[in-house]
């Protein structure tokens, strides 16, 4: 272990933010939240042989050599964390999370800059979106600092898995699963927080390209009052038939929207992006809000509109918009350009949208040069595109990008 993660764990004191709920019984060793003063590790003695970086490097295909496990349960609480390696899991074939989805997961990276340090993007609104998502299902929560320091030490013993090219990276898929072996449609008395990782290669192997939408108002992704602002599993299995449809007609990803309003709310598994000039000619971002509980509270998202205002020149809008807005700036030249975001892409611009049996052609992309600098005539999503990677990467220094141990 790193001399500064035994000193951290030296001088630890245990913060209780009164934000948990108890499970089930008094118990008064009940523990309101794991701690990663406690964490233990058992090392492999049998490292894996770790894939080149290239293009045989698929997406969640390869997993590296440990995971990181909580458990849980409504009497005693959070256990000790613990790394491992990794293994399947002992799951009871009545398991709720096999029966009624009471199943949740996260997902961020871990970096390898050009100076050889290994750094993840803003790891605590990952954790505070597990955190949420845990309360929206009745699984236990947690502190979410505990969380944060297990997963810095988690990616430190797997910082031979991070990639050490640009574009390259370790996605980490923090998951928590109701684990209680019962029938009954009810809150779990057991659960399991784990956590795996897998290197990953660029999302643009080849250079960044613009992607084609099906947009089909029958299909509703989330309802206001129900579960589409957390990262649940079960709001995305729903969505692969009609992924599936909408690349038998020829496009790539679905836009989804809501209401007879047909309102625009998110793009495949990204939040969306609006750029256009408004009626009095300002320049405005427009992405959809949070307010009524269909939106994924994205990191990049909240990135991305932290970045547009400190542009100081773009009005930057969280606000309802309907295709019928799209198609009129569209049909006005006022539309600038429309994109996704989210973490596995970081921005990906959108070409086409097939909407009411008419393909819609959006202004036309610019020829794209993702390994030159970020330039006052890059088109918005680029220089997004350009300034993030900069601070995954160490290029530019930023509070958003923490330290984690050197490669």
């Amino acid at each position: 272990m790193a001399l500064h993660t035994l000193l951290h764990k030296s001088r630890y004191s245990v913060s209780v933010c009164g934000l948990f709920i108890k499970r089930g019984l008094a118990h008064r060793s009940y523990q309101e939240t794991f701690r990663f003063v406690d964490l233990q590790e058992s090392l492999t003695k049998y490292p894996k042989l770790i894939p080149p970086n290239d293009d045989s490097l698929k997406f969640g295909k390869v997993m590296t050599d440990h995971m990181l496990e909580v458990p849980w349960n409504n009497v005693t609480g959070w256990g000790s964390p613990t790394i491992s390696p990794y293994h399947p899991l002992p799951l009871d074939p009545a398991a709720k999370c096999l029966h009624y989805a009471l199943e949740l997961f996260e997902g961020t990276k871990a970096y390898c800059g050009d100076d050889k340090k290994i750094r993840m993007f803003r790891p605590t609104d990952n954790c505070q979106r597990m955190h949420d998502s845990a309360a929206r299902i009745a699984l236990p929560t947690f502190d979410i600092e505990e969380l944060r320091l297990c997963l810095h030490r988690f990616v430190e013993v797997e910082k031979n898995w991070v990639p050490d090219q640009p574009g390259f990276s370790l996605y980490i898929r923090p998951t928590m699963i109701g684990t209680e072996p019962s029938l009954g449609v009810d809150q779990s008395a057991e659960a399991l927080l784990y956590v795996i990782a897998s290197p990953v290669g660029p999302y643009f192997p080849t250079g960044m390209k613009p992607v084609s939408l099906l947009a089909d108002p029958k299909y509703v992704r989330a309802w206001p009052g129900g579960s589409g602002n957390c990262k649940l599993g079960s709001n995305y299995g729903p969505t692969v038939m009609i992924q599936k449809e909408a690349v038998s007609k020829g496009y790539q990803q679905v836009l989804w929207l809501f209401g007879e309003e047909h309102y625009i709310t998110e793009c495949g598994t990204m939040n969306m992006f609006v750029y256009l000039k408004d009626s009095q000619g300002q320049a405005e971002l427009v992405t959809p809000p949070l307010s009524q509980g269909t939106i994924l509270p994205g990191v990049v998202r909240r990135s991305l509109l932290e970045l547009a205002e400190s542009f100081g020149n773009i009005k930057v809008s969280q606000r309802p918009i309907t295709m019928a807005e799209l198609v009129q700036a569209l049909n006005d030249n006022r539309l600038i350009e429309c994109f996704g975001a989210g973490t596995a892409c970081v921005v990906c611009p959108v070409e086409k949208i097939f909407y009411k049996g008419e393909e819609l052609l959006l202004p036309p992309i610019p020829k794209l040069d993702l390994s030159a600098p970020a330039h006052s005539a890059d088109p918005l999503f680029l220089k997004f595109y350009k300034i993030l990677n900069d601070i995954y990467y160490g290029r530019q220094a930023s509070s958003w990008a923490e330290i984690v141990c050197d490669a």
